[in-house]
């Protein structure tokens, strides 16, 4: 495998997301300065500038909402996938596996391969980070 087919393997979450992300904040700062500007000529004043916009409140504001709901929403599907289980999905455990597992089966110290995460074969306050994680 070439050296550019395994970054874009290894990255393509990132590479696919990253941009996805910026486009989703130009999508909205185009439509919050129309609906700002909309709301500025409807009360007779001067619209605002793109610049004028992105460094204002208005911006900001609709950005950390939007982020709040996305994290809430984010939240309750990781919590959903530790506790809950669901047949055929592929975030969850098999229905036979319900419940916690031991650290051998989850490959935690003392059970860690070497190609298991750092977090994963130390131990301690580390592992104990790791053992509560999205990652584990």
């Amino acid at each position: 495998m070439s050296r550019a087919s395994r970054f874009l393997r290894d990255n393509s979450l990132t590479l696919v997301f990253g941009p996805a992300f910026l486009l989703t904040l130009v999508g909205q700062a185009a439509s919050g300065i129309a609906e700002v500007n909309n709301q500025l000529v409807a009360a007779d004043l001067q619209p605002v500038g793109v610049a004028g916009y992105l460094t204002g409140s208005d911006f900001a504001v609709d950005v950390t909402e939007n982020w709040q709901s996305e994290y809430l929403q984010f939240f309750l599907y990781i919590f959903g996938t530790v506790w809950l289980l669901q047949r055929g999905s592929p975030e969850s455990k098999s229905l036979e596996r319900a419940g916690t597992e031991s650290d051998r089966e989850q490959k935690g110290d003392p059970h860690a391969t070497p190609d298991s995460p750092a977090w994963a074969r130390a131990s301690g306050a580390r592992r104990a980070v790791y053992s509560r994680s999205s990652a584990s």
